[in-house]
């Protein structure tokens, strides 16, 4: 299976046979999975396993992410790149040793508890100090890949506005439909083509599409884009038109509209504003 969400998974009791991105490894009590979104992992209990997942939006973690480094990244779309840069490994096991994942048993039953009683905007601040917690116990054992960032003042713009998300597994044909938009985001695609390539009619593909990433694939398809342009608008000295068709938009007037619905500011004004805090 594989989920649009990041998986922390911890062993309680047990152990299973775990396959992803690392290939076949075998966890045990005192190990913790991490997996990133829409990476496929599948697992062999050896007679039982006793576990507890906690779903985390890719949002959620990209705005910590971005309020982590808050001195060094400009915005969430920055916040995003380096995350996908740092956290390069889809999938980790870490080893914590049953002591250290000892510790975050009484954690793991109060988020719990506080996430199925149907009172979160209530319990909301205590299950964020839950989950700091827990990931305060976990964070020095996440490999991170190595990276260098230069310092920049960070610029006032409105936040992506977060993707609703089910938390259930993706479909095959959503995720690899995904998948292409990522390859090629620049391709003029259509519903109708995108459908072929998925071997869905365009009606079933916008439906599943939709119930996986909260968006339809055109929407996604923008969404991808704008983030495109706006790394583009901040790493290069493109003119603004030409980045805009790198990314796939022909028309200047089109994608500023879709770009300020993005990001909430026009492509000319979020350079202005990438150069003034550089």
């Amino acid at each position: 299976m594989a989920y649009d969400c990041v998986k922390v998974i911890v062993v309680r009791s047990g152990s299973a046979i775990l396959f992803s991105e690392f290939g076949q490894k075998p966890v045990n009590v005192g190990d913790a999975v991490i997996l990133g979104a829409n990476v496929l992992c599948g697992s062999e209990p050896e007679g039982h396993i006793t576990v507890t997942t906690i779903y985390l939006d890719t949002d959620y973690v990209i705005d910590q992410v971005f309020w982590q480094h808050a001195g060094l990244l400009q915005d969430r779309l920055e916040a995003q790149g380096l995350a996908e840069t740092v956290y390069s490994d889809p999938a980790q096991i870490l080893r914590l040793g049953e002591e250290r994942a000892g510790m975050l048993m009484p954690w793991l039953d109060e988020l719990v508890e506080r996430s199925i009683d149907g009172g979160f905007a209530q319990n909301f601040y205590r299950v964020q100090a839950v989950w700091f917690s827990i990931a305060h116990v976990i964070a020095p054992f996440v490999k991170v890949s190595p990276v260098r960032i230069s310092p920049s003042q960070r610029a006032r713009i409105r936040p992506t506005l977060p993707r609703h998300r089910q938390f259930a597994p993706l479909r095959a044909e959503a995720r690899r439909a995904a998948e292409l938009l990522h390859q090629a985001p620049a391709e003029q695609w259509t519903l109708a083509a995108l459908a072929v390539r998925v071997h869905l009619s365009p009606s079933q593909l916008s439906r599943v599409f939709t119930d996986a990433y909260g968006k339809t694939p055109l929407a996604y398809l923008t969404m991808l884009r704008a983030e495109h342009l706006a790394k583009s608008l901040r790493e290069t000295d493109l003119p603004i038109e030409t980045a805009m068709r790198e990314v796939g938009w022909r028309s200047r007037g089109h994608a500023a509209q879709q770009f300020r619905k993005y990001v909430g500011l026009t492509p000319t004004r979020y350079r202005q504003l990438t150069l003034r805090a550089s």
